[in-house]
């Protein structure tokens, strides 16, 4: 499955960021770490794009990776898979930009479930986006992105 992501101001820097995705299948409020693997329903692939031009210059960055197209997820949600420890990578025509493991995060998905829960009520369907390793580069017109995360159908879209 290949979908389009569309730059609505191509003279801007736009990034990509490869991040792994948290599905939520029952609706959770204030749950503890321990408890919050009861309430995903599974996992997929993510592409974060962000417009650094905007960013950088409006304190606030919701508008900045808002754009319709910016944030494709799935193709699939998986939900018999331990996000412990999964190989996360980004292919930019081809070639690897970002490699990491998603042991690597900061916080772990139990943790940011049960973090989000304690400022507001999540929904089945809810998606949650865990964070991006190094890597992060700008993206061009003509471009195809494919985010791999072990254990995960290929994300892939390309760039106008």
């Amino acid at each position: 499955i290949r979908d389009r992501i569309e730059l609505p101001f191509p003279t801007h820097r736009n990034d990509f960021e490869a991040e792994l995705a948290i599905v939520i299948g029952r609706r959770i409020r204030n749950v503890s770490p321990q408890a919050a693997g009861r309430y995903i329903f599974g996992y997929t692939a993510a592409q974060d794009i962000s417009d650094r031009d905007i960013q950088q210059g409006e304190s606030q960055w919701a508008r900045a990776k808002s754009f319709d197209t910016f944030t494709p997820v799935g193709p699939y949600i998986e939900p018999k898979i331990d996000p412990q420890d999964l190989t996360i990578q980004l292919f930019q025509n081809g070639q690897l930009r970002q490699n990491s493991h998603t042991s690597q995060m900061i916080f772990n998905c139990a943790q940011l479930v049960s973090f989000i829960s304690t400022n507001m009520t999540l929904l089945p369907g809810d998606v949650i986006l865990t964070g991006t390793p190094s890597g992060v580069g700008p993206i061009e017109s003509d471009d195809t992105l494919e985010v791999r995360i072990q254990g995960l159908a290929p994300l892939v879209n390309s760039v106008k």
